[in-house]
């Protein structure tokens, strides 16, 4: 069986923490998500309304609690999506271990419904994007893999340095800067990242966007982090390559590809391997 879940958060900074201890419990289910405010609040600007009165009601008593009850401020919260795989008892055991831990960092349940529709929201962003470009906002996502220790340093500097470099590349309104902590495993994490801007006014739109992209790759590095978790390297990012696996990495990267792809048909100039010269072979 398959079954969702939630948990809200009073603020990124404690739902990281128990993401950490989730992942040092082996108690991560087969998928958890935790987004931060901006991305929880456009969540829930995309939610559709209610079908039946009741169903507003219950909506709003439930924001009651949680705003005015429990204090949670609707500027910092933010929410873990869940996704949880196994028989009945497994579940059931997966479900028990997981939310004692949220429970301790302040999580709360949040049930299943608002647990799917994040994952919706997943499977809908690229969508938005090409909608976004009929209203001259230009999006798009990149991640990284990073330590423990490093996720909440790297969002913040990440976040700071792309709204900087968007005013120094003349970007008028403010841009869309979002994370979320994905996959956990024993020494770090993957760390997504959505920007996007209005590009009106701008010359160079994807000469703006490239600038921004690569800058925040800079600051990701800064922090410690790869230059990819799992959309690769490519063009876009070979920039960094030589300075990530070093001159001896590049030469072994290129052996590989002369004796695998000797007439370089795949992947043409993808990884700067051209620019990098053949070793003549030792008898």
């Amino acid at each position: 069986m398959t079954k969702y879940g939630s948990i809200i958060f009073p603020c990124f900074e404690q739902g990281v923490k128990c993401l950490y201890d989730v992942a040092i419990a082996r108690a991560a289910p087969v998928s958890i998500r935790l987004v931060d405010n901006q991305q929880f609040q456009f969540g829930q600007a995309l939610k559709p309304g209610a079908d039946h009165w009741t169903e507003a009601v219950k909506s709003k008593a439930q924001k009651w609690y949680v705003t005015k009850r429990l204090k949670f401020d609707p500027e910092r919260m933010v929410a873990a999506t869940l996704m949880f795989e196994g028989d009945a008892a497994e579940v059931a055991a997966q479900e028990k271990k997981l939310y004692a831990i949220a429970a301790r960092h302040g999580g709360l349940k949040s049930g299943e419904e608002n647990g799917i529709r994040g994952y919706f929201l997943t499977y809908m962003i690229a969508y938005l994007r090409d909608f976004g470009f009929n209203y001259k906002f230009i999006a798009e996502s990149f991640e990284t893999s990073v330590p423990f220790s490093a996720v909440l340093p790297l969002c913040a500097s990440v976040k700071a340095r792309i709204h900087a470099v968007a005013a120094e590349a003349g970007v008028k309104f403010k841009p869309f800067v979002s994370c979320r902590v994905t996959q956990l495993y024993d020494t770090g994490a993957c760390v997504y990242f959505y920007f996007g801007f209005i590009w009106e006014g701008l010359a160079d739109p994807v000469g703006a966007y490239s600038k921004i992209e690569h800058e925040a790759r800079e600051e990701i590095l800064r922090h410690g982090g790869s230059i990819s978790h799992h959309h690769g390297i490519g063009k876009l990012r070979s920039d960094f390559l030589p300075g990530t696996v070093g001159p001896e990495g590049m030469r072994m990267l290129k052996a590989v590809k002369d004796a695998v792809d000797p007439t370089n048909v795949f992947a043409v100039g993808n990884l700067g391997l051209d620019k990098v010269p053949k070793i003549a072979a030792k008898l």
